[in-house]
């Protein structure tokens, strides 16, 4: 399969290295197509030889070609490849908010994948939602979903909504996560660990408590149970979050994100 990635960014990086390091295709077979050359170093240290600048007739060698671009650049995008592309290629778009009637419209092709990676792809270790228009076949849509998991674990959903769902829970998560876990850092400083403590810390936590939870049959609240004792410290800190509501707090946040994501699609469908 000859694969063509647009953008070189974060996600573009990610995406080229898993597929880079797992085989998932020649290198002769590989390409990126980025305007910043600044970002020309890092794609080559990941391995990728056939970068370029501009789209041009190679765009059309493609067999699968993965959007990576940020959504707000999407319709220049659009205007820019539209007279290298053919209706027989495969589109894989990893952009937030932007659906796939709208890729269909812009680029004036039918067969159009949608997924929605997180960071943890340039380890292998993200996780991506991802969905497909109906003229994708069958053969075509293994054949992505077997790129996706060189990235991770993915979930395949019918109804189109859940990729923006999926892209506040899963794609916008990890920074959840991150701040969480610099709170703990700020706080574990502010007791008398140094920095560098302190991060060891809080990571083998979050590592060790994410690890466990995957072996046992028990919920979150199940095992939070667990790890209180009645009038103990744990008890003391969880009630602190509950009677502040912060489950609240966190649900409204992952619903700002999926809120947002709605927008960058309607700012696409405007343009």
């Amino acid at each position: 399969m000859k694969i063509l990635i647009i953008g070189g960014g974060n996600m573009g990086q990610s995406f080229a290295k898993s597929f880079v390091q797992n085989y998932i295709t020649d290198a002769s077979h590989f390409a990126v197509l980025e305007k910043d050359t600044n970002k020309f170093e890092a794609l080559k240290k990941i391995g990728i030889n056939h970068i370029y600048e501009q789209p041009d007739v190679r765009l059309a060698q493609a067999d699968l070609v993965v959007l990576a671009v940020k959504p707000q650049s999407f319709s220049d995008l659009a205007r820019q490849i539209k007279p290298y592309i053919s209706n027989e290629q495969v589109f894989l778009s990893i952009m937030a908010g932007i659906d796939i009637a709208t890729i269909q419209r812009a680029l004036s092709v039918d067969k159009v994948i949608r997924a929605m990676p997180n960071i943890a792809a340039q380890i292998g270790e993200g996780m991506s939602v991802f969905t497909s228009s109906d003229e994708v076949t069958r053969i075509e849509l293994v054949t992505v979903q077997n790129l996706l998991e060189s990235t991770g674990k993915n979930l395949y959903v019918s109804n189109e909504d859940l990729i923006d769902a999926g892209t506040a829970v899963s794609g916008s998560g990890p920074a959840y996560v991150l701040y969480f876990m610099q709170a703990v850092m700020q706080a574990a400083v502010e007791l008398g660990f140094s920095k560098k403590e302190a991060e060891m810390l809080t990571i083998q936590t979050f590592k060790g408590i994410v690890e466990y939870f995957q072996t046992t049959q028990d919920s979150c609240s199940g095992l939070i149970d667990k790890i209180s004792s009645k009038g103990g410290t744990t008890e003391a800190a969880i009630k602190y979050l509950i009677d502040n509501r912060i489950d609240k707090k966190i649900k409204t946040a992952v619903q700002k994100a999926y809120t947002r994501a709605k927008e960058l699609g309607a700012l696409s469908t405007n343009r």
